[in-house]
């Protein structure tokens, strides 16, 4: 039978104690993971041009640059959320926190792509120990439904945001430093943290934990690695053995990890949140939002680079309004949210990021300002469904199972960046590489740089005769965006289908 959102609330008679100025300088602690993880969702995207310059990765390596953090993120997020439970959420967070400071110093000063998909693989275990925990001991600091509401929505804000924040970093920092300084950011971010965390952040833990399950664990990133690998492979080799085996492998990993938390008294993810239909939808919300923004963001970044001619920094100044947009839309979308019903919140929220995607796909190549514009309808929509998507996660689910709705919450969020960048990514790259045009005579060697990337293509170029070169980079930015105008329909279509399914799961929901 399906829960409403509203059941494990505090009856009316007991009012909920209101947080007091100490909760708020907790929550803007735990805002400096939320804001790093999610700036290391998106910092890359303007770092590729010069890693490709840098190391010289292949096609493959260059997308595995990019796909390792969020990948193993998204794969560990259920297994740290349990033992956050157990050991003590603030207790995790600080480990992952002092963690993700040391790699991030070996990854930028990596010599190498293979060295630096090695890192960011470590920065995505020790991520997966920041994010559990967040969203969690939010929903045990702020128990006044109201303001907890306004604290999702800065937690929301700061996802989305720094999510957007990501390649306006990256751009400043290419511009006056190496492509290494991207993962130093971490360091002056967290060790506030470390300092603050243990002064403001109280300690909060499961009362009763069950036991560690290790075949749990192993089988919930076995479902998510093989099934994300075999997308990637879909997308950019077409079906065959590569892509059907992994994905098979990740479908049939699925499907035992919930078998066996539906017969395991003390499962390490509470399945059974899954049968309330708000609980589903909110989280299909979530996963859908930063799928688009993070698929979007993969393509602008570039495009406003390499296609339009602008430096790190103007293209990062240039997404400065929609980033604004997208944090003001979170935090307008609270006082809305008493008059409003949650389901056209959402739903609204998702068919703007349509209507993003709808501006790009009309245009082909789309000029800058209409780019601008669709990032900032896109961040509208995105701040909104967040915002009020991750409230009906945590309002739906009882109070102590708030780290099990945490993990499950954060790993739609992760999944989604994963599935943004493998999918939408992988069929940019494919279109691309079907369109592109090679000078004859090019050696092998140039030639697969040149179809693995616009970047690599440009960098190519640049050797060749004028001609030549004229030819390859026409050839190049008429490909990449074509790419994009394919990536652009898909996009409309998914949030499309993703409102109508908000329809129908949340019809039911209330404000907290």
């Amino acid at each position: 039978m399906s829960t409403p959102a509203s059941t494990h609330q505090l009856p009316a008679q007991a009012q909920a104690p209101r947080a007091t100025a100490r909760n708020w300088l907790a929550l803007a602690v735990l805002m400096l993971p939320v804001l790093l993880v999610a700036v290391d969702n998106t910092v890359l995207s303007f770092a590729i041009p010069e890693i490709s310059t840098s190391l010289s990765p292949s096609a493959p390596e260059l997308l595995w640059i990019v796909d390792v953090y969020p990948l193993v993120l998204a794969g560990l997020l259920v297994s740290m959320g349990s033992f956050a439970d157990r050991v003590g959420r603030r207790r995790l967070l600080l480990i992952g926190g002092a963690g993700f400071t040391l790699v991030s110093i070996f990854a930028a000063f990596a010599p190498n792509a293979a060295w630096l998909i090695a890192a960011r693989a470590l920065l995505g275990f020790f991520g997966a120990m920041l994010m559990p925990s967040t969203l969690s001991l939010i929903r045990n600091i702020f128990l006044d439904p109201r303001q907890r509401r306004t604290a999702i929505a800065v937690w929301a804000a700061g996802f989305s945001g720094g999510a957007a924040l990501g390649p306006i970093v990256g751009g400043f920092l290419l511009e006056h430093f190496w492509w290494g300084s991207v993962f130093l950011l971490a360091v002056p971010v967290l060790i506030p943290l470390l300092v603050f965390g243990p002064i403001f952040i109280p300690e909060s833990r499961d009362p009763k934990p069950g036991r560690i399950d290790p075949i749990s664990i192993v089988l919930s990133f076995t479902a998510m690695v093989p099934l994300v690998f075999g997308i990637k492979t879909f997308a950019t080799e077409g079906l065959g053995l590569g892509s059907i085996l992994p994905a098979l492998i990740g479908l049939l990993s699925g499907w035992l990890f919930v078998r066996r938390q539906l017969r395991r008294e003390d499962p390490m993810l509470e399945i059974t949140l899954f049968r309330n239909p708000v609980f589903s939808g909110a989280v299909l919300a979530n996963l859908l939002s930063v799928f688009s923004l993070v698929g979007f963001l993969f393509f602008i970044s570039q495009h406003l680079q390499l296609v339009s001619g602008l430096t790190p920094p103007q293209a990062g100044l240039a997404l400065l309004p929609g980033l604004a947009v997208t944090i003001l839309a979170g935090l307008l979308v609270v006082p809305l949210a008493r008059l409003v019903k949650p389901v056209w919140l959402v739903t609204g929220g998702l068919l703007l990021n349509a209507v993003g995607y709808a501006m790009v796909a009309a245009f082909n190549p789309p000029p800058v300002a209409v780019l601008l514009i669709a990032f900032a309808v896109l961040g509208a929509g995105i701040g909104a469904a967040e915002t009020i998507s991750n409230d009906l996660i945590l309002s739906s689910a009882p109070v102590d199972k708030a780290g099990a709705a945490s993990a499950i919450s954060e790993t739609a969020y992760e999944l989604g960046s994963v599935l943004g960048t493998a999918i939408l990514g992988s069929i940019l790259a494919g279109v691309y590489r079907e369109h592109l045009q090679l000078p004859s005579g090019l050696a092998a060697e140039a030639a697969n740089k040149a179809e693995g990337t616009l970047g690599g293509a440009l960098e190519v170029a640049g050797k060749l005769g004028d001609d030549a070169a004229a030819a390859l980079r026409d050839s190049a930015m008429t490909a990449f965006d074509q790419g994009a105008a394919v990536i652009a329909v898909v996009g409309v279509v998914l949030m499309l289908a993703a409102a109508v399914l908000s329809i129908v799961t949340l019809r039911r929901a209330k404000a907290s």
